[in-house]
């Protein structure tokens, strides 16, 4: 509805006959219970506007004149019912109590302020019935009017809630002449009255001024006018107040996800972030300027180098940065780091300024001080007087008056990160319209120091991964140089003969390592290049080849068991897969190229740990990567010393093929992990018990591939059981060593396969590992592919051997001793050439009866249970060598005559001579009288009823 405004004069007389207003107001807010309304005498004014003055009303109001009182007071209240904005809503209250009480002009205040100092703010002063309502705004703001409540006129009628109507004003003593006597206006009456919301609450007090009909006060009638039109003008003031909230609250919201946004488009520039976040919050906030104070964090590169030259005592002494109750300010003040950004953001026109500040420059600033008071103390401070927050708080030194003197108020909040660790502060500093901060001044900025903690944590992490980038750009140079193999290794490989494929037995399943020295290691490695016809195939440089293969070979850490001569194992037994085994037929030349590159590099930079360890232990490659953590290591350093200068055998490739290759290369090192060896194994059995023979489709390929890498992988259970042995050992070294890691550094306890003190263990787990891993797999692949049938023929047989020892292990046979794992005694009965030493033997028999004295010795005829035990002990009296131990087995085990003995003995290398009560009869260790017997025939025996003990030397042939 557009406004009404009706322009009187004083001299106005109206002829129209008007109705009271009480006769409709009641009706309408007072009507009682059935809904009949109190009835009130009309009274009757005539000649109350000039005919003249009716003559110069606009076109749009003279309709104004042909109402009643009742009407006319209808009319003016659907005239602010429906206004939402707050100034035009006051201006038009004004305008029209002055149309109905005949006031010459208007004021009205808001109230504002907290529950325990509220104060009155004027909305629109001194308002006519001819001011205009941008006037009146402009006016208002200009002169801006602050009257605390029981102050005046008006504030006592804000703290009472009770009218006030001065018939003479300059008899008043609440009376304030100021603005008279500049004005040069005279104030007679004055009526005032309080405006309350639905809840009764003081929102506002309005006031009138002088009587434009010749009246010198305000009688009653304009009393109850003018409480029953504010009584409506209240809830329209409520509404228009809660419609500029929610328009605030939209565009704080705008704003702040404009902050957000922000906070992303300008990550790589903290100082256009920061500035855009002051921007928006001293337009918001209506402040004069803003400061935000940034705290170092040990990011800048002056505490990374002090970092870096920090002895180890010195740094177990750095301070604590947790705050300790008892410390003064100044001594948290030097445990805090000092600000070391300031960001300053002056008036409309200024633009921001960033500086570093010195000790010497926070030390003399009161508002840096300030500002570090908040960062130490993590609170909000809200200073109205700034004066006297510095007295109160000794700890702050005003080194300047005239910085504070032209502070007025300050609101100083400390920005935080995620981890709630103080990053920053932020100040504004004097309201425009020189108020202080209020409760919702607060709650705006703290939303916009959220949102610029969240900026600048955002952005300081970005510079942080920026340089951290930059820094392993750097080291992958650093190790890329020193990962590449010399120019010197590169052309000595390169001007060497290469044998042929059948000289280093590259074809055969049996193929061994131990003979070749690493040279021939690597040009075993380019014959299987060249036999595969990969060099001329994709246009691999000779000399790239070589360097490649050096370089892999020199990525490969020096662990006992996965190491460089591992991963030619693998890849020579991928290579007589593909030929001997005739896989190559199922494979493109690509594939098969990608094959060899990955067995080469599976198990690049192994550190003699698995996947579970880096996770118990949260290394960084556990980190890094969450699953199959060190296949991922493997070959991203693949990919490393690929993209080396002068290491990539891929560079003659498409783009297309260069993609299809390392897709290829990628996937085959992830399937050496066990974990995707289970995943992927019964999706490949089911094809093959479907009868697949068409292997090509992309899924089909990647599972057969996966097959194929761990076939390889695991090869070594099928080779040569003297191979196989040896491997083991290097195996299980490598394993326990990681145990011993788990009980340093864990301290847990490692599992049984890694468990040094249960490595008499390692048959039985050899056997698991054939059973649940290697035989299923190798049974598989030669029901499809028969020509790998070795493999599955070899891993039969160390199985058998494997089982044998476990077998012996159960009986009481220590196949490995305590140091190193050994090879198993029985392996070398038929080596006769190593040089015996001299032992002692003793053979000592207990509990020798009366029976067995009568009968002269001979146990022939005496029950097995009652004959006398005897105890054999050997003490080295020079080294016992593997031949004279393997011998000295076979004679105890397996008997002069050829029988083997009812209960097995357990050796012992060093000399034993415990008392007859050790151990009983049925011990393991101590054989059957009758198989004594028998040993006993070159050693004295004992005498009846007594222990006698008879030692003789003897060579070990006189033994046999």
């Amino acid at each position: 509805m557009s406004a009404l405004v009706l322009p009187m004069t004083t001299s106005a007389v109206c002829k129209t006959t008007i109705l009271d207003l009480s006769t409709l107001l009641f009706g309408l807010i007072c009507s009682d219970g059935v809904g009949r309304s109190t009835e009130v005498e009309v009274v009757v004014e005539e000649e109350r506007l000039s005919n003249s003055s009716v003559q110069a009303l606009p076109e749009s109001r003279r309709h104004l004149m042909d109402l009643d009182e009742g009407e006319l007071f209808m009319e003016l209240i659907r005239d602010v019912a429906n206004e939402l904005d707050i100034d035009v809503l006051c201006h038009k209250i004004l305008v029209n109590v002055g149309l109905l009480t005949h006031a010459d002009r208007g004021s009205l205040f808001l109230a504002k302020g907290t529950p325990n100092n509220k104060y009155l703010v004027a909305k629109l002063f001194d308002v006519t019935q001819k001011t205009a309502l941008k006037d009146a705004v402009t006016r208002a703001r200009a002169e801006e009017i602050i009257i605390p409540f029981g102050i005046g006129i008006a504030g006592m009628v804000a703290q009472t809630k009770e009218m006030i109507n001065i018939k003479q004003a300059y008899q008043d003593a609440r009376f304030n002449c100021e603005i008279d006597l500049k004005t040069g206006y005279k104030t007679n009456a004055i009526l005032c009255m309080p405006i309350c919301n639905y809840e009764g609450d003081i929102i506002g007090v309005a006031q009138i001024i002088n009587k434009t009909n010749g009246c010198m006060e305000f009688d009653e009638h304009d009393v109850e006018i003018f409480r029953r039109y504010l009584t409506f003008c209240g809830i329209g003031i409520q509404n228009a107040q809660l419609f500029e909230m929610s328009v605030q609250e939209y565009r704080r919201n705008q704003i702040l996800l404009n902050l957000a946004r922000s906070i992303f488009e300008e990550q790589n520039n903290l100082e256009c972030l920061v500035t855009k976040i002051m921007t928006e919050a001293r337009e918001l906030l209506k402040c004069e300027r803003c400061s935000v104070f940034l705290v170092d964090l040990d990011c800048c590169e002056e505490s990374h180098l002090e970092k870096i030259i920090e002895k180890p005592h010195q740094l177990e002494q750095r301070p604590s940065r947790a705050i300790k109750g008892g410390d003064s300010f100044e001594e948290k003040q030097n445990m805090r780091n000092r600000f070391t950004v300031l960001f300053e953001l002056g008036g409309e026109n200024q633009a921001a300024n960033v500086s570093r500040p010195s000790i010497n420059d926070l030390s003399t600033s009161t508002l840096a001080q300030i500002a570090q008071f908040v960062a130490t103390t993590g609170q909000t401070v809200n200073i109205c007087d700034v004066h006297e927050w510095v007295r109160d708080h000794n700890q702050i030194r005003a080194e300047s008056d005239r910085e504070i003197d032209s502070t007025h108020g300050i609101l100083c909040m400390p920005i935080v990160n995620a981890q709630k660790t103080v990053i920053g502060v932020a100040q504004l500093i004097n309201k425009a319209n020189g108020l202080p901060f209020t409760e919702s001044d607060a709650s705006i900025f703290e939303a916009f120091a959220i949102f610029c903690g969240l900026g600048i944590h955002n952005t300081q992490m970005y510079e942080n991964a920026c340089k951290l980038m930059a820094k392993q750009k750097v080291a992958l140079e650093c190790l890329s140089y020193h990962a590449t193999a010399s120019q010197d290794q590169t052309e000595k490989l390169t001007q060497d003969p290469i044998a042929e494929a059948e000289s280093y037995n590259l074809y055969s399943f049996t193929f061994t390592d131990f003979d070749l020295v690493d040279d021939d290691t690597c040009r075993a490695v380019l014959r299987m290049f060249m036999q595969c016809n990969l060099v001329s195939q994709f246009h691999i440089p000779y000399d790239v080849l070589c360097r490649w293969v050096l370089s892999v070979r020199k990525n490969y850490r020096p662990v006992k068991y996965h190491n460089w001569r591992h991963a030619l194992n693998v890849a020579q037994t991928m290579f007589a897969m593909l030929k001997t085994g005739k896989m190559e037929r199922f494979m493109t030349d690509l594939e098969i190229l990608g094959l060899l590159v990955a067995c080469l590099c599976h198990d690049l930079d192994h550190r003699g740990t698995n996947n579970a360890f880096q996770t118990k232990t949260e290394s960084p490659l556990a980190i890094l990567y969450t699953t199959s953590t060190m296949e991922h290591h493997h070959f991203d350093q693949c990919v490393m010393i690929l993209n080396s200068e002068g290491n990539n055998i891929f560079q003659a490739l498409s783009t297309e093929d260069y993609r299809s290759v390392m897709k290829t290369v990628e996937s085959a090192i992830l399937s050496t992990d066990l974990a995707m060896y289970f995943k992927k194994r019964n999706a490949f059995l089911e094809l093959v018990e479907n009868g697949e023979f068409d292997w090509q489709g992309e899924e089909k390929k990647d599972l057969l591939c996966g097959m194929m890498m761990t076939a390889c992988d695991v090869s070594a259970i099928a080779k040569p059981w003297e191979v196989q042995h040896k491997v083991a050992k290097l195996v299980a070294d490598e394993f326990f060593d990681q145990g011993d890691l788990e009980k340093l550094q864990l301290n847990t306890q490692p599992v049984a396969m890694m468990d040094r003190e249960r490595k008499d263990e390692l048959p039985k787990m050899q056997v698991g590992f054939i059973d649940v891993i290697c035989l299923p797999l190798y049974r598989v692949l030669c029901d499809t592919f028969p020509w790998i049938t070795p493999l599955y023929e070899g891993t039969l047989e160390n199985r058998r051997n494997w089982q044998d020892l476990a077998e012996k292990v159960e009986m009481g046979l220590t196949w490995i001793d305590h140091d190193t794992i050994d090879k198993p005694v029985e392996e070398f009965a038929g080596c006769a050439d190593e040089e015996i030493k001299d032992i002692e033997f003793t053979v000592t028999t207990l509990n020798c009866n009366q029976q067995q004295s009568q009968h002269g010795g001979d146990d022939s005829h005496t029950p097995e249970h009652q004959r006398s035990s005897s105890r054999l002990s050997i003490k080295k009296t020079g080294a016992l060598g593997k031949v004279v131990r393997s011998k000295l087995s076979k004679t105890l085990y397996n008997s002069m005559d050829g029988s083997k003995p009812k209960t097995s003995l357990k050796l012992l290398e060093s000399h034993v001579s415990e008392d007859m009560d050790d151990k009983s009869p049925t011990s393991p260790s101590q054989p059957q009288a009758g198989s004594m017997g028998r040993m006993s025939a070159s050693s004295s025996t004992s005498s009846a009823g007594t222990v006698d003990k008879t030692k003789k030397r003897s060579k070990l042939c006189a033994l046999l």
